[in-house]
């Protein structure tokens, strides 16, 4: 099961409606958690779990209990969510972070005042750049505290960690800024010391080449594929889990080609697949796991729909993203139609 925000975190602390929903999905050998802000300055959605501090350690612990009960794997997702956020968002005193001052274009919602433009960054110093690195490390052994199996550094769809790897963003002149390299250290920082702390068999990462998601502008292809072909031979050599890729059709065969050569470890695939479509891609040889989201999200019993071949249900858009168990917990199960 992929990751998807859902928005139900009041006070951005795990509850039980939270509890329930994931225990609804245990079809799923490996869950993968909604984007979980490491630290405060994370927290650019409203209603986003956070794993900082004691009460949302307790509030997670619900959850992982409830999946262990199953049988099924749980990883939290780790997203600092950088320029994409509004300080309406953020608790009171925190500020708005970046990899660099620039604004991303386009709205985010805000429950003090509904759409709003996305507030302009503040530039993370070299030296917070250190405190952020350790705002993962915590989070980490944090998430290990809470029953978590691992944690996956989301550094995809335009957030903090792939702000750094895209130079139309990243306009950085110190050692986090200017090269492939260098745009990548952070990340490989990360990887590390949370392996480290935790345990590189607890570890895994999701990239998106080629998006542009979050205000990313696109950059030369020979880049984008020399950038993720080094980011994953280095989590090769660090020997981490699993990469996760947010598929998308402008990802050239080559560079799924060159990630594949340079990482041994598990690769899963996901984004808008089928069950025929997912198939599909686990015969051509590039993916080991397959992921979905939309699928569970809509339809929890998703693992039995496939075996009967009974139809998914339909989505409600309407409630994505709103408090309570509407379109959250009650979408039901082939068991119902009985």
């Amino acid at each position: 099961m992929a990751p998807m925000t859902r928005s139900r975190a009041i006070n951005n602390i795990p509850n039980d409606l939270m509890a329930t929903y994931y225990g609804q999905r245990t079809g799923a050998g490996l869950i993968i958690t909604e984007g979980t802000a490491p630290t405060p300055e994370g927290l650019g959605y409203p209603r986003i779990p956070g794993i900082y501090n004691d009460a949302q350690i307790e509030g997670w612990k619900k959850v992982t209990s409830n999946v262990h009960k199953d049988g099924s794997k749980i990883f939290v997702q780790l997203m600092h969510t950088g320029r994409i956020g509004h300080v309406d968002n953020l608790p009171a005193g925190t500020t708005l972070l970046g990899v660099s001052n620039i604004k991303a274009a386009g709205q985010i919602y805000t429950d003090t005042a509904g759409m709003q433009d996305h507030s302009t960054p503040v530039a993370l110093t070299t030296e917070a750049i250190q405190a952020v690195i350790e705002g993962y490390v915590s989070a980490s052994k944090n998430a290990i505290a809470a029953g978590f199996d691992g944690v996956e550094l989301h550094a995809a769809n335009g957030y903090l960690l792939e702000q750094f790897l895209n130079p139309n963003v990243n306009n950085r002149t110190d050692e986090y800024g200017g090269s492939i390299i260098n745009r990548a250290r952070i990340i490989i920082e990360i990887a590390d010391k949370v392996a480290l702390a935790i345990g590189k068999e607890k570890v895994g990462i999701r990239i998106s080449p080629f998006s542009v998601l979050g205000d990313l502008h696109p950059y030369a292809e020979e880049e984008v594929q020399a950038t993720y072909a080094y980011l994953a031979s280095e989590m090769n050599r660090l020997d981490i889990q699993y990469m996760h890729i947010s598929a998308s059709p402008l990802i050239p065969q080559k560079t799924f080609d060159a990630i594949r050569s340079a990482f041994l470890n598990t690769i899963i695939l996901c984004n808008g697949l089928t069950a025929e479509t997912a198939e599909a891609q686990l015969q051509n040889g590039f993916a080991d796991v397959v992921a979905f989201g939309r699928s569970f999200l809509t339809t929890p019993d998703f693992v039995n729909r496939i075996e009967t071949g009974e139809a998914l249900n339909q989505l409600d858009f309407t409630t994505l993203y709103t408090p309570g168990e509407k379109g959250y917990t009650d979408y039901p199960t082939i068991l119902k139609y009985a």
